[in-house]
């Protein structure tokens, strides 16, 4: 989550500092010093895992599948389109 967290922000040039470890863990913001970033355990898995790895390899034998795009540019899409939304709201 740390990575996903560090391209969101880069994509609204934010560079994040990451303080603490565990549930303690936060992502502060070093231009400004503001907390960006906590965790809240009440969005913990009930049997947490070590490691997840998504596989498409049965998507592609199947369907003929292939990803047209990248891990980086989902969660600059992502980021941009929550922008927006925040924008649009006004917070």
């Amino acid at each position: 989550m740390r990575d996903f967290a560090d391209l969101a922000f880069k994509e609204l040039k934010m560079e994040l500092k990451w303080v603490g470890g565990g549930v303690e863990e936060k992502g502060i913001e070093k231009k400004t010093g503001k907390v960006r970033v906590v965790v809240n355990p009440k969005y913990f898995r009930p049997t947490e895992v070590d490691l997840l790895i998504g596989d498409a390899t049965k998507a592609k034998i199947e369907l003929g599948w292939e990803p047209r795009t990248k891990f980086e540019e989902l969660v600059a899409k992502m980021a941009r389109a929550d922008l927006a939304k925040v924008k649009k709201r006004g917070y």
